[in-house]
């Protein structure tokens, strides 16, 4: 992990590198398909669950009604798909275990 605290795909690839002895290009192909078949998954409509880590769901949402918080007046909030992501309990468990 990067001294931000964020992981990034250069992380991902390095460790792949490093755990299953591909070569750097390799595993940042590796990580580059992966990343590339998971946007194709959600953008095809399809939902991509990872045994363990946690699931992606798109979900859409209807029109509704919001409110510009500065002025008060009510706007109407198009219709729209948002992908949400829901960790496994495996996951869930870890987190609450290195917290």
């Amino acid at each position: 992990m990067t001294k931000a605290g964020t992981l990034t795909r250069a992380d991902l690839a390095e460790s792949l590198h490093q755990e299953v002895g591909l070569s750097r290009s390799d595993s940042a192909e590796v990580v580059e398909q992966i990343l590339v078949e998971m946007c194709d998954a959600l953008g095809r409509g399809e939902n991509v669950k990872i045994s363990g880590f946690g699931t992606f769901v798109l979900r859409d949402k209807g029109e509704r009604i919001g409110r510009n918080p500065k002025t008060g007046i009510e706007v109407p909030i198009a219709p729209r798909r948002v992908l949400t992501f829901r960790a496994s309990q495996m996951m869930r468990d870890r987190i609450v275990a290195a917290g």
